[in-house]
């Protein structure tokens, strides 16, 4: 069996028969590629690696009596001295090319 085109092009069964495998390891080649780069570039998972684990949500609340004239707080989970900002996010920021920076609260001049 042979089709021709109006082109002249000639696809006879052989050429079917090599063309198809060759196209299925090429797409799962480049499917498996493309999934390799994109782990390196873009991490997915959880962005709080280590931060009280054993609890199902974490949540901090503070009053604002007690925070003095200002507070830092981290917003990228990588501070060592969470909920607190310790400039942990300049790594992170370098690293991925991310732009997060902390949550600073300040107090009202009266």
């Amino acid at each position: 069996m042979a089709v021709v085109h109006n082109s002249g092009f000639r696809l006879t069964k052989e050429h079917f028969l090599v063309a198809v495998p060759v196209a299925v390891v090429s797409a799962a080649a480049g499917f498996l590629v493309s999934r390799y780069l994109s782990s390196r570039t873009c991490k997915k998972g959880h962005v709080n690696v280590g931060i009280s684990k054993d609890s199902p949500k974490v949540v901090h609340s503070f009053d604002m009596e007690d925070i003095g004239t200002k507070a830092v707080y981290c917003r990228c989970w990588k501070s060592k001295k969470f909920p607190f900002c310790d400039g942990a996010h300049t790594k992170h920021n370098e690293e991925t090319g991310d732009n997060v920076g902390p949550l600073i609260i300040k107090k009202k001049d009266a």
